[in-house]
């Protein structure tokens, strides 16, 4: 039972796995039960939660960054510096070149896509009970990660920067020579090699979105089923040790985000090499 309305896990798990939808067309909510298809709909929690995650990273780290000291740093700017050097000291390993912009992408998309991930630890019915009873929404789901319009929009962001800098670097001729002439520098092979090289460069934002949001939306499942089908006294013998090893993959999916970025950005500015 939840919040006096469902009566079986069944109805349980599908209530947790609807978000608040809003259909654009006529601007209204659409209901968990309504299952008829709607082609402007857009999952208004996952936009919101982003958001309000995206906001709370940027006055953080304003805030320590207006009072940062050359003295004792407090804990806040401490714990900080830490995440300022490991970002660091990853792309200084991984990117081959100079780039401002590098380093500032990496450290919002680690910090972003962990703060995503972590609201997998908030209880599931916790926001649910406040959105239904304070707020009257009928759904609410808390993960951005756990909704693949968002992992992939993050990741074919990714994909543009990708494309931008394969084409400063390398120029469009270049490019395209690289589309062509690679791996078989041979005519009878150029529609071969284009095939090849466009399922390659399309497979990066695609694997990128869709690892995240599998990882997540795997932790997130395994945490709904504990609450729907497990006695609320054993709950808490399963939901600790899990949300503990969870912490791992939170952390785990957010740093391999931002190498795989940094990665893939490093590939694409490199210099194009004469293929004649």
């Amino acid at each position: 039972m939840i919040f006096g309305k469902i009566s079986n896990p069944q109805e349980y798990i599908s209530h947790h796995l609807h978000h608040l939808q809003i259909n654009l067309y006529n601007l209204k909510i659409i209901e968990s039960n309504d299952i008829s298809f709607h082609y402007w709909a857009v999952n208004l929690d996952s936009i919101i939660f982003s958001l309000i995650l995206g906001c709370f990273f940027l006055i953080v780290f304003h805030i320590v960054a207006k009072n940062f000291t050359l003295g004792v740093p407090g804990k806040l700017q401490a714990a900080v510096e830490l995440i300022f050097e490991f970002v660091h000291s990853n792309v200084k390993s991984i990117y081959q070149g100079k780039n401002s912009t590098i380093a500032p992408l990496s450290l919002t998309v680690f910090i972003w896509v962990f703060l995503m991930n972590s609201m997998d630890l908030v209880p599931i019915d916790f926001l649910g009970f406040i959105s239904e009873n304070i707020i009257n929404l009928p759904n609410m789901r808390v993960v951005p990660s756990a909704d693949i319009n968002i992992t992939l929009s993050m990741s074919f962001s990714v994909f543009i920067l990708i494309l931008f800098y394969s084409i400063k670097m390398k120029g469009t001729i270049g490019f395209l020579k690289e589309l062509i002439f690679q791996p078989f520098n041979h005519p009878v092979f150029f529609i071969f090699n284009f095939i090849l090289e466009f399922i390659s460069l399309l497979s990066k934002p695609v694997s990128l979105g869709l690892r995240l949001f599998g990882n997540i939306y795997a932790g997130e499942m395994i945490f709904i089923l504990i609450a729907g089908l497990i006695p609320w006294w054993l709950q808490c013998l399963l939901n600790v040790p899990w949300a503990i090893f969870h912490i791992l993959i939170i952390f785990l999916q957010a740093f391999i985000f931002m190498v795989l970025t940094i990665v893939y950005l490093s590939m694409a500015s490199q210099s194009h090499k004469d293929l004649n």
